[in-house]
């Protein structure tokens, strides 16, 4: 039995880039040649991309997947990789002619051996039950002596299939191809789940990773290798593409890293939770040929974050900052502008609205809430009239608490092509603020969010003396229960047993379930955490259920400000 080294190439894939694909194959599998790897794994659907949705049920789409794997194990032997067991993620046909989530073990030019996916997992993010046919059959690839079982990401969370049918077979070691989404302190669990996995077949377990985003997901590799006692052996790095290679001994030793290989420092959450952001909107930006975003930046905290994000993600010079002052306006929210664009370095530019506001009142002569949701209208044209004229990609600022409670006017802030916080409640926005200007300072650079916009109370400015505390619970207590309500799914009466003031559940659960229409309006975002609104939280615009609430009168909210926020219609849907 001789000793292997496999590499697990952690690498960032498009949906639908058939070709793109295939040469971060090529690439990925010659940085593991000269690494002296004999085996490389790359992650699920890393071909196709994924979640390639419907795409999948497109036979157009079938056929050219099925073309493009085939070109590439001969690509592979041309490029002298033809002795080398490469294991690829890719779209498959079962025989009833559905599409098949598929491992392709390519080797001398042809697809030697292939594996499809048992558990199609049909909760949260995913709808695989409904797209795949499930495969029944368990698949063992032996190398060199060594025998190595095949497994695709639900196959190890689910109890049963290929896992357990191979617990008898004597493996060597486990192969595990991911596109598991990121979620704040998910890692821990990928590690506990490997280490009962390896415990249970009594062999290492080797988790390769897709890292990168997909609309409003992020893959953040951090693939990893396990010994048969659950033991980390090595590890990649978060968020980037990336390699691991470790050697397979045999004969029953544990797994080792090459010489010269170290296991990164673990990063804290709420450093992951930050690059998650950066990365979903990095790709977002260049996976659909944005050159550059614009947001309007208000002094305050949300639009601080997101413009600090945004320059880490596609650089300070790509970042248009616009500034819309009101009548309202405080001079210190103004100052605060300009003081992040000078030490961000971005396109900073002044566009009062006042004049905007004054004619549509003169013609309109609104007051009230519908004169404040004018204000954040006319920023809205504002900025989409730039996105027209100059191309850049309109980014929302508001975070998961405001479009919870539906603290956001329609059309006005909540517009927008992409929306980077939409994933993060207000007290983490904080935490985050806080985390990037500490890693600057640590660094030695400038600290790119000015301390007065995090310290500051958080208001809307859109009449005199606003904030947002005078409708709203405190952002602390908001936050416990929306993560309770929303996170958890707490009912009122499981909220009022966990302590919380019945005026306080009687206000946040009536909010959060009138403004679900808004939020199927609000731009996609990255998700972040395990209950994203979107495809983790599907829930009907229509519905009468109310969470044995008091009686109320049917209908809409537009809460763009606090006086607003009462649960009294405003805007139609």
């Amino acid at each position: 039995m001789a000793p292997l080294r496999i590499a697990l190439a952690q690498v960032n894939a498009t949906v639908g880039d058939l070709d793109g694909n295939a040469a971060l194959v090529r690439r990925a599998v010659a940085d593991a040649a000269a690494a002296g790897a004999d085996v490389v794994v790359l992650p699920e659907m890393m071909l196709t991309g994924y979640p390639i949705e419907d795409l999948a049920l497109r036979g157009s789409f079938q056929r050219a997947a099925a073309a493009r794997l085939a070109r590439l194990a001969a690509e592979l032997a041309e490029d002298g990789h033809g002795d080398r067991h490469v294991v690829v993620g890719s779209l498959g046909t079962a025989a009833d002619g559905r599409p098949t989530n598929t491992a392709a073990v390519l080797r001398g030019g042809q697809v030697e051996l292939v594996y499809t996916k048992h558990h199609l997992p049909n909760y949260g993010v995913f709808d695989e039950y409904r797209i795949f046919a499930a495969g029944s059959d368990p698949v063992v690839l032996e190398v060199a002596g060594q025998r190595l079982g095949l497994v695709i990401c639900e196959d190890i969370w689910q109890e049963g299939g290929p896992v357990a049918a191979m617990a008898g077979m004597g493996l060597d070691a486990l192969l595990v191809l991911n596109g598991s989404p990121y979620e704040h302190g998910k890692g821990a669990v990928r590690r506990r789940l490997a280490r009962d996995r390896a415990a249970q077949l009594r062999c290492p377990l080797f988790y390769v990773n897709l890292v990168g985003a997909q609309d409003d997901l992020v893959f953040d590799g951090h693939s990893f290798v396990v010994d048969a006692a659950g033991e980390l052996v090595g590890a990649a790095r978060g968020f980037v593409e990336d390699q691991l290679v470790v050697e397979l001994p045999g004969a029953g030793a544990p797994p080792l890293l090459p010489a010269g290989h170290t296991v990164p420092a673990r990063q804290g959450d709420t450093e992951q939770m930050y690059r998650a952001v950066v990365l979903g909107l990095r790709d977002y930006v260049v996976k659909n040929g944005f050159r550059s975003v614009v947001l309007g930046l208000s002094g305050g905290i949300d639009s601080a974050l997101v413009a600090a994000v945004a320059a880490d993600a596609v650089g300070p010079e790509h970042v248009i900052g616009v500034s819309m002052p009101s009548r309202y306006s405080s001079e210190h929210s103004r100052d605060d502008a300009a003081d992040l664009a000078a030490r961000i370095g971005l396109d900073y530019r002044v566009q009062p609205i006042g004049p905007m506001v004054d004619a549509f009142e003169g013609e309109l002569h609104l007051s009230g809430v519908a004169a404040e949701n004018l204000q954040a209208r006319m920023r809205g044209v504002i900025l989409m009239a730039i996105s027209n004229a100059e191309g850049p990609l309109v980014l929302a600022t508001g975070n998961k608490s405001e479009l919870a409670v539906g603290y956001s006017t329609i059309y006005g802030d909540a517009v927008g092509g992409f929306a980077p916080i939409k994933d993060v409640l207000k007290t983490h926005v904080w935490e985050l603020a806080r985390w990037r200007n500490e890693a600057a300072q640590a660094a030695g650079q400038t600290e790119p969010i000015p301390w007065s916009s995090i310290t500051k109370a958080p208001s809307a400015e859109l009449r005199p003396g606003q904030q947002d505390s005078d409708s709203l619970p405190e952002y602390e207590l908001l936050d416990d229960v929306l993560q309770g309500y929303v996170e958890r799914s707490l009912g009122r009466a499981e909220l009022l047993a966990s302590g919380f003031d019945p005026a306080t559940v009687e206000l946040v659960l009536t909010l959060v379930d009138r403004a679900e229409w808004k939020r199927r309006q609000y731009p996609l975002g990255p998700k972040v955490t395990a209950m994203a609104f979107g495809r983790d939280r599907r829930l009907p615009v229509t519905s009468r259920w109310r969470e044995q609430l008091a009686a109320m009168a049917p209908g809409p909210v537009d809460v763009a400000t606090p006086d607003g926020v009462q649960p009294r219609p405003v805007d139609a849907p």
